[in-house]
């Protein structure tokens, strides 16, 4: 049985229904294979996308191995981190210093001039400067997984023999969607793009904001809106150049609470001419454009946070050991325990995520918009509350400028908010988590259900017509079970794990049943009204964050067992993947 759209449902507001049909239009067809979270809310486990846990070739670790010794020395030795927060820039000669190690250009292919790392070595890479400098690891970010992942991503060879090489060596780009009326909602687009047959190329007008290292640029992936032969309004992306006529970068930056040392600029687009050949992908593609490269942009914020995370960790674990009150040190009080404890089980679980992620995008998995936006509402939020924490058990001195802790404090905040705000996110990740289980329910629906709209007749013969079709009976019998009996869907089992974690493995089958089945029970109460009560939405969607999270965790812990991992550091994680799943 087809499943219907959403658009159809019955009782909404006309608005809510344009929201709907644009969202639907913006995120394209669903990929073939269902991902990893989507199958979670219809009651199933995908052992074969999450075990074994994903790991890079040797080649390709020992490849990024020896880019992270050269980096962390400088970091360590020559990079200005204190200059780059007072001063509010990032120094040219660090940003050379970058391009010249090959962290510019990393994920780059060697065949344009970059190093050509897969995803998971760029982001131990944003990691490890993480710990060091939010601001240079947000500049990194912005460079190479939104600036200009769209060309490596979509661009025609043409275009990337044109820019890669100079992007993997000699100067930034910058990802121009946000605007002065356009937030969270992508879609939105203000700035427009007209294509001219008398001048042969698209004459673009509008202004963008927020646009990280705009000022300091040599590329921009700009979208805009433009309207299709159809007449429908759709969003292209194009790249554009500082030196076009008309592009005005009319205010480099703003003073921030952290991450001083990005620049944020205004850039204003007036009558500017682009050619035919900078058309990323194609007409009315911008979006996919854009939300592809989110995909990259969210897991290296949640690199750069984790990153920090540990570092505030390691730090304020050092400071409860040596600091005494009372005649003892810190570390023998139990709320100071509780929350180290807390601390590595959350960068425990952030680091599985992120990785088991990359691990994803690493080998071409299709359907993972959800995990990718999962992994930055956990990461941004569980690292602030790891860093929020280390800042507490530091006490005053932690407030203090002179230290780090302050500094990280301020960094991180900022995470929770962009990429998508975590509130916005929390709602994306309900309705594309659960669009496809949404629509099939409303498929089995409409062809048992009472049409108020349509004649007595004409409902009996569609009721009986459909009850007597095995396709609809096959889905409508268990989906009524559950809804008016309180039957349960069968429990998925979880067979990969290793023998060890059996337990943990029965717990997360059954979490996985009570999310499947309490989201068909959301739906049957709230009906129409879900379209907008974000309060549900949020805890169906926090549900949904806390499986990903204890299922990263298990395949990582399975991956350390069957390597026979052992020591010290080996018992923290255990230890941590029983505060997880406590």
């Amino acid at each position: 049985m087809q499943r219907q759209s959403l658009s159809t449902l019955k009782n909404v507001s006309a608005q809510d229904r344009k929201m709907i049909q644009d969202i639907e239009a913006m995120l394209g067809p669903e990929p073939s294979e269902m991902g990893f979270v989507k199958n979670l809310f219809w009651g199933r486990f995908r052992e074969d996308l999450v075990f074994p846990y994903p790991a890079e070739s040797r080649a390709e670790r020992a490849a990024c191995d020896a880019l992270l010794a050269d980096l962390e020395a400088y970091l360590r030795d020559e990079h200005p981190v204190i200059l780059i927060d007072q001063e509010q820039y990032i120094p040219d000669w660090c940003i050379r210093r970058l391009f010249e190690m090959g962290v510019m250009g990393m994920t780059v292919p060697k065949e344009y001039g970059g190093l050509g790392l897969g995803v998971t070595s760029y982001n131990r890479v944003l990691e490890l400067i993480g710990r060091y400098c939010g601001s240079t690891a947000v500049m990194v970010s912005a460079h190479q997984s939104i600036g200009c992942k769209a060309i490596m991503l979509f661009g025609t060879e043409e275009q990337k023999a044109r820019f890669l090489p100079k992007v993997a060596r000699e100067y930034l780009s910058a990802f121009c969607l946000s605007e002065p009326n356009v937030g969270s909602d992508a879609a939105g687009q203000e700035t427009r793009c007209v294509w001219s047959e008398e001048e042969q190329c698209y004459i673009l007008n509008g202004e963008k904001k927020w646009i990280t290292s705009g000022a300091l640029a040599g590329l921009f992936t700009v979208m805009a809106r433009q309207q299709m032969p159809d007449g429908k309004e759709k969003i292209t992306a194009l790249i554009c150049t500082p030196d076009m006529e008309g592009v005005e970068v009319f205010q480099k930056n703003r003073s921030k609470t952290g991450i001083r040392g990005t620049w944020q600029a205004r850039i204003r687009f007036t009558n500017v001419r682009v050619p035919k050949e900078n058309l990323l992908h194609k007409e009315g593609k911008g979006l996919n454009v854009a939300l592809t490269c989110l995909n990259y942009g969210r897991c290296t914020l949640s690199a750069g946070v984790g990153g920090a995370a540990k570092r505030a960790m390691d730090q304020s674990i050092k400071w409860v050991q040596t600091r005494y009150q009372f005649g003892r040190p810190l570390a023998d009080f139990e709320l100071v325990q509780q929350k180290i404890a807390r601390m590595a089980a959350y960068t425990y679980a952030m680091d599985a995520m992120l990785y088991l992620m990359t691990g994803m995008l690493d080998r071409g998995d299709q359907d993972i918009m959800v995990e990718t936006a999962i992994t930055k509402v956990f990461c941004s939020e569980y690292g602030w509350k790891v860093i929020d924490d280390a800042m507490q058990l530091m006490g005053g001195e932690g407030y203090m400028t002179e230290n780090e802790f302050e500094r990280l404090w301020r960094d991180n905040r900022i995470h929770r908010i962009v990429e998508g705000s975590n509130e916005v996110m929390q709602s994306f990740i309900f309705a594309y988590g659960g669009k496809q289980l949404a629509e099939q329910m409303l498929a089995v629906q409409q062809a048992v259900a009472w049409d108020e709209e349509a004649t007595p007749a004409e409902n009996l013969l569609r009721i009986v017509r459909n009850g007597l079709n095995p396709t609809v009976l096959q889905q409508a019998i268990p989906l009524g079970a559950q809804l008016f009996l309180g039957i349960k869907p069968a429990r998925p089992v979880i067979r990969r794990v290793h023998p060890l974690l059996t337990g943990y493995a029965e717990r997360l089958s059954r979490l996985v049943q009570y999310h499947s089945h309490y989201v068909k029970l959301v739906s049957k109460w709230e009906r129409e009204d879900i379209v907008t009560h974000q309060a549900q939405q949020a805890r169906v969607a926090d549900n949904a964050i806390r499986l990903f999270a204890l299922s990263a965790s298990l395949a990582k812990m399975d991956r350390q067992l069957r390597e026979g991992a052992h020591g010290p550091a080996f018992e923290r994680d255990r230890a941590a993947l029983a505060h997880l799943f406590d």
